[in-house]
């Protein structure tokens, strides 16, 4: 008699802990988010070398302060954007809450700041709400390292 029992080898079985072909989100959204902390970085940088860049002057803003104080925001958004991205790639799992923390910090700011720089802020703003969905739908799906 045949056996018809569907056992599978131990070559193809695949445990439930691995990671699935959903943690490329994960992936995208660390490497955004290390963009985006260049972005800001670019940003911070500017305002703070260059305030008549911008298209209003800092009176015209949402929140009114001077530039020097945007570009020091944006700058420490940016250096930690870059920081839990690395992390994100690490499959961290306290920089999946802090990359969520820093996605939703970007979007305020730039929100706030939309109306020195309306294009770049709404395309920030955009690429931040991305990679919130990334971490939070599917981070379970890295493996933490």
């Amino acid at each position: 008699m045949t056996d018809t029992s569907h056992r599978r080898s131990a070559a193809t079985h695949v445990p439930y802990d691995e990671g699935t072909a959903w943690a490329g989100w994960v992936v995208f959204g660390g490497v955004m988010l290390m963009m985006m902390g260049a972005f800001q970085i670019i940003e911070g940088l500017v305002a703070l070398f260059d305030d008549g860049f911008y298209a209003v002057s800092s009176t015209g803003l949402v929140v009114e302060v001077n530039y020097n104080t945007w570009g020091w925001i944006h700058l420490v958004l940016g250096a930690i954007g870059v920081l839990v991205g690395i992390g994100l790639l690490a499959g961290n799992m306290a920089a999946r809450i802090a990359g969520v923390v820093i996605a939703f910090l970007s979007a305020l700011a730039n929100l706030a700041f939309i109306s020195a720089y309306p294009v770049w802020s709404v395309i920030l703003i955009a690429l931040d709400v991305i990679v919130i969905y990334a971490i939070t739908v599917h981070g379970r799906e890295l493996k933490e390292s």
